[in-house]
């Protein structure tokens, strides 16, 4: 390859990751130390107390792997823990609301991480680089401090109220830490370029560098972590911590114009994607005018059948049967295909009465490797042990807290993930590596990136810029980009349509092309990021 490439949401992460390609690293080590300064930089997005999955394509070792370091439900979780509890569902399905949102915001909201043991086996098995020397750039933003970017501070402030759902300022505030590092002296919210300083969790990370891995699981760090939830009231203990086991499996795939594509496997959500690129592949997609009516309708009729299946089947396949060959199957694909084509409407069904809080890496490096990770807090809980500076996750809201489903609370669980890291290839090497955040979004975000390169041969920025829409419960949503003379016609025949007020939403893109020996990246303009191209 002439050059390497990284893209991610945050241009401080995006950079240590550059600066390791330019070093020597390979993808892997680019990757993490993108990944450990997203945690800091991005911090209810990302961090030590969350969890992801990365795809690994490396063909001179010959490897190809899905790395599954997803959270865990705390093990004295029990099925029925909740039930008399449940308020209603996020309007996009991503969550449930119980009463109190005990789920969303503290110590019950938190399943065990598990991005410190995902990152350790990522560098141990396919990096090169030494653990501290990748922590680094993390520990210098921490002290030093990072500038609150425009995407950061929209999500700090945004009003969830009127959605039942607990608002992130109130996350922010809930610890002693958040209250100390993420306002102002004056008790009010820190602005766009505001400095945030974090030096717990600037000692925490120096700790991890000098320490290893092993502390945050077995060490004096999981004894204070678990310490912490018992006087909180909280569900993790130290036996959650030091039986939190995460997988390697091998990548789920699909084809798509006599294109391979690899993802994650249940309980990732890359089938999802894959389930409505096959649907999609009956339609004539080049052929239409990208956001038409024939294109918004076809695609939106898919992405509610992809829901529907995702609703009923998706879960953590260690638990339940998720019928994988089912789903992509030809035969069942074409069938749905076919309803939409003779004018059927979808019906997803939801309860009466969201966040999504993640990122995305994608990197390709001159040797021909490649690294998609998703990784996540889920949502923020909000709990910050005291000294230690970073946020847990929240992901106990994903779980449905009525037993007997697909997605039903279990000790030890893994909750099902919206994450599709994703490889495109063409004769057999890596043409598009792609991935986003922006939970029910991604699935049908990723697969819309991938017909923008693949049906309309879109450039990659083009390909993460273009308008887009979703469809994850009865209503159309749709990029106010998109023309008001197809949403009229669709609103006319009957259908739902929501507007969203802004010009890049739904999931955040970030992708690399590679045509020939050359890559070129792109980051959605919905968010901060950039890409870097290393010679």
């Amino acid at each position: 390859m002439k050059n390497g490439v990284i893209v991610a949401a945050q241009p401080e992460a995006a950079e240590a990751g550059a600066e390791v390609l330019a070093r020597g690293g390979n993808a892997v080590d680019a990757a993490l130390a993108c990944a450990f300064v997203q945690g800091v930089v991005d911090p209810q997005m990302a961090g030590i107390g969350g969890f992801g999955s990365m795809q690994v394509y490396m063909p001179g070792k010959g490897i190809h792997e899905i790395l599954e370091f997803y959270a865990r439900a705390p093990l004295a979780c029990t099925p029925d823990m909740w039930v008399d509890k449940l308020v209603g569902q996020s309007s996009d399905g991503f969550g449930y609301i119980l009463e109190g949102n005990i789920s969303e915001i503290g110590y019950l909201a938190v399943c065990t991480p598990g991005s410190v043991k995902g990152y350790a086996h990522a560098l141990s098995h396919y990096g090169t680089f030494d653990w501290a020397d990748l922590i680094q750039p993390a520990i210098d933003y921490a002290r030093k401090g990072f500038m609150v970017r425009p995407h950061v501070h929209w999500y700090w402030s945004q009003n969830q109220s009127k959605a039942h759902l607990a608002n992130t300022r109130d996350k922010l505030a809930f610890s002693q830490t958040g209250r100390e590092v993420y306002f102002r002296a004056d008790g009010s919210l820190k602005e766009i370029g505001d400095i945030v300083v974090n030096r717990e969790m600037a000692n925490t990370l120096e700790r991890l560098a000098r320490l290893g891995p092993d502390d945050f699981y077995h060490g004096e760090l999981a004894a204070q972590i678990a310490d912490d939830f018992a006087a909180n009231g909280g569900l993790i203990g130290r036996k959650d911590l030091a039986e939190y086991a995460l997988s390697v499996t091998q990548p789920l795939w699909g084809e798509y114009r006599g294109h391979r594509i690899s993802t994650s496997p249940p309980p990732g959500s890359g089938i999802s994607m894959l389930q409505l690129l096959h649907i999609m592949e009956n339609f004539d997609v080049g052929a239409m005018e990208h956001g038409s009516y024939d294109h918004v309708r076809t695609l939106a009729e898919a992405i509610k059948l992809m829901t529907v299946d995702k609703d009923l089947y998706m879960g953590d396949p260690l638990y339940v049967d998720v019928p994988v060959e089912k789903l992509l199957s030809r035969s069942y694909c074409e069938e749905l295909a076919r309803g939409i084509a003779d004018g059927k409407r979808a019906k997803v069904t939801r309860l009466d009465v969201s966040q999504r809080e993640t990122t995305h890496i994608s990197v390709v490096d001159k040797q021909g490797n490649a690294v998609a990770m998703t990784h996540t807090l889920g949502s923020p809980s909000g709990a910050i042990t005291r000294g230690l500076g970073f946020m847990y996750n929240g992901t106990m809201a994903r779980f449905d807290p009525r037993p007997g489903r697909a997605s039903s609370i279990a000790p030890g669980k893994r909750r099902a993930s919206s994450a599709a890291p994703t490889i495109v290839f063409k004769d057999d090497r890596p043409f598009v590596v792609l991935g986003a955040p922006g939970g029910t979004y991604i699935a049908p975000s990723v697969a819309q990136g991938l017909m923008n390169v693949l049906d309309f041969d879109m450039s990659m920025i083009e390909a993460v810029s273009a308008p887009r829409i979703t469809a994850v419960s009865n209503a159309i949503e749709v990029s106010n980009r998109v023309r008001r003379s197809v949403t009229d016609r669709l609103q006319a025949e009957g259908y739902e349509v929501k507007r969203s007020p802004t010009s890049y939403p739904y999931a955040a893109l970030h992708g690399i092309r590679i045509d020939g020996d050359a890559c070129k990246g792109a980051a959605d303009p919905q968010r901060d990021g950039c890409a870097y191209s290393v010679t």
